[in-house]
């Protein structure tokens, strides 16, 4: 007996919808931009409602015109709400709003974008400056390694050189001799140290 893969419960209002482009500018001065296309994409494996069905793995195009194209409807924002429910169940899966914008100019919207875009690109010439300066700094201040970890690892090799407790015939005062565990924390200490001074 073959069983039936059971589909999901979809959580209505959180199903993604994608739709092309995610925004549409008209120009006043461009009657081709007054009518466009906006595209619903439906990548499910279930059909889709939107004024009509949207096959599975399918897409359907949607015309949008803007018919009052006035000098009072300039720079005004508008929103369209694609509201979209599966086939079976009617109720709102998901929505995407795709704003609209009427501008009086292309060539106006031009000279903006060419700012904007100088505008970028001078700030990310001095971000990368003042990056590469800063690198630059702190290269310098990290050229070596620090007073404290040479003069420590002195300190360790001249501790290492010690006679070790027990042995009778030496120049050096007792009280230097070093047992067998502070030597090998000192081998210790400085092997750290040594590792140190190589990352530097």
């Amino acid at each position: 007996m073959q069983q039936h893969r059971r589909q999901p419960e979809l959580v209505e209002g959180n199903l993604p919808v994608f739709v092309f482009p995610t925004e549409l500018i008209f120009y006043a001065d461009d009657q081709s931009s007054h009518k466009q296309v906006l595209t619903l994409y439906n990548p499910y494996e279930f059909a889709l409602i939107f004024k009509g069905a949207v096959k599975p793995q399918c897409c359907v195009d949607i015309v949008i015109r803007h018919r009052d194209v006035r000098p009072c409807h300039y720079g005004i924002i508008d929103k369209f709400r694609l509201q979209v429910s599966e086939q079976s169940q009617r109720k709102a899966l998901g929505k995407k709003e795709v704003i609209s914008v009427l501008l009086p100019s292309t060539k106006e919207q031009q000279q903006k974008e060419e700012e904007d875009k100088r505008i970028k690109e001078h700030l990310a010439e001095a971000v990368f400056f003042e990056q590469t300066s800063f690198q630059q700094e702190s290269r310098t201040a990290s050229s070596g390694p620090s007073l404290l970890t040479v003069f420590l690892g002195i300190i360790c090799i001249i501790a290492l050189m010690l006679p070790t407790l027990g042995e009778a015939e030496s120049l050096v005062p007792v009280y230097l001799h070093l047992s067998v565990n502070q030597k090998l924390v000192a081998a210790y200490v400085l092997g750290l140290v040594t590792m140190v001074i190589l990352r530097t």
